[in-house]
């Protein structure tokens, strides 16, 4: 399966909640980012999440969007 990369940069992650349920149950392996003024506090147990400016740097986040094979931003 393929990695995805998402991008959260607001609030409510209601719709990104579920899409991530989705996809982990399919296999895909995911990775969130939470950008400034992003909440995480809704997504799904188990998936990775890093905080941009937290334990993530910039030229970081770059590394992470080339390697996804797909980005979604919220």
């Amino acid at each position: 399966m393929g990695a995805v990369l998402h991008l959260i940069k607001g609030g409510d992650a209601t719709l990104a909640r579920a899409v991530l349920d989705r996809q982990a149950r399919d296999g895909q392996r995911i990775t969130v980012v939470v950008l400034p003024g992003g909440a995480a506090s809704e997504l799904p147990a188990g998936i990775p999440v890093r905080r941009l400016d937290g334990d993530l740097s910039y030229g970081e986040l770059v590394e992470l969007i080339f390697e996804a094979d797909q980005v979604v931003t919220w």
